[in-house]
């Protein structure tokens, strides 16, 4: 049986993580005007009273991404996995005080991280030579950074990702078979955590602003969010 066939066919004994931006929901010129559409909320409550976990793991914080989602049943780790982590609460001060240095006007202060958008930089290619050397000076500083669709995101230097998130809901439900779906750099954490599973299905929603390793790595390539959903309905 095909993989996608084998987590429909036993849906209690799998996992469904979902990234939110550019998977659940459209990429949008504002981070702050992304929602999901109600044609996909309707799948995920649907996949949620089927499987025997269905949640997002994303950048967003998890108050955040519960608003754009607009679906109560799932369960949402937010900041790439540091929502499990005790210790990332006492980076926050810090991290803000950096990021207010920086001058940048795009900034985004999160619960525990500063994100540094450039999507809307009329001038993307020297945004981003100018966020180079921010992400230097974080580096410098100590924290650890991560790169994603026109943004740069500066995070505590601590061992959580995507992948340390999806591993830790698994280990924590008993589950063995898991499909995993995101569009960005910081989804090939996810990726990875499903080597090994009795299951696994990696879902790739490309684009022309997405790392091409996430496609090479993926069991299943979609072109779009739409798309995606069209999937989900296969589940």
């Amino acid at each position: 049986m095909e993989p996608l066939a084998a987590l429909a066919a036993e849906p209690q004994r799998a996992a469904v993580f979902l990234d939110v931006d550019g998977v659940l929901a459209p990429i949008v010129e504002r981070p702050e005007s992304a929602s999901v559409p109600e044609a996909t909320r309707a799948e995920l409550r649907r996949l949620a009273g089927r499987y025997g976990l269905v949640a997002c793991v994303t950048g967003r914080d998890s108050a955040t991404a519960h608003r754009i989602v607009g679906v109560d049943e799932l369960e949402i780790v937010g900041q790439h996995g540091l929502e499990l982590v005790p210790e990332a609460a006492a980076w926050a001060e810090r991290i803000h005080a950096f990021a207010r240095t920086t001058g940048w006007a795009a900034v985004e202060l999160k619960p525990f991280t500063a994100a540094f958008h450039y999507r809307t930089a009329s001038d993307r290619e020297a945004a981003r030579e100018q966020l180079e050397e921010v992400a230097a000076a974080a580096l410098a500083a100590g924290y650890r950074t991560k790169w994603g669709r026109f943004v740069l995101e500066v995070v505590p230097p601590l061992d959580a990702s995507k992948g340390t998130a999806v591993r830790a809901l698994l280990e924590r439900e008993g589950l063995a078979r898991a499909l995993y779906a995101g569009d960005d750099v910081t989804d090939l954490d996810g990726f990875r955590a499903l080597d090994g599973l009795e299951v696994a299905v990696r879902v790739a929603i490309v684009s022309s602003e997405g790392p091409s390793q996430l496609g090479e790595l993926a069991d299943v390539v979609i072109g779009s969010p739409e798309a995606f959903r069209e999937l989900l309905s296969r589940l």
